[in-house]
């Protein structure tokens, strides 16, 4: 484990001096700048992969609705309609 910090500390005495190179007064994202970047790209990637899989999971098939196969009913013919079958109903009724 000590060694895993000294060659992170060598690291980042070559990262500093190579800073140091770099003209002071111009600005750019550096080093950290790319890396999350990278981590951000390879998430998106991830992310994209996994919606991927998830979406070829899911069976797209409709069983088709019932009621769409009937032709719409205006307010009036569907009162009629509830009349008649009242009627009939009552007429059942009065038969039995």
């Amino acid at each position: 484990m000590h060694d895993m910090s000294a060659s992170a500390s060598l690291a980042m005495t070559h990262l500093v001096s190579f800073a140091k190179e770099v003209d002071e007064d111009k600005v750019t994202p550096g080093v950290l700048g790319f890396i999350v970047f990278a981590a951000m790209a390879l998430a998106v990637w991830a992310l994209m992969k996994s919606m991927s899989r998830h979406m070829n999971r899911v069976d797209f098939t409709q069983v088709p609705d019932p009621k769409a196969d009937q032709p719409e009913q205006s307010p009036a013919d569907a009162d009629a309609t509830a009349a008649e079958a009242e009627s009939s109903s009552q007429g059942a009724k009065k038969q039995g």
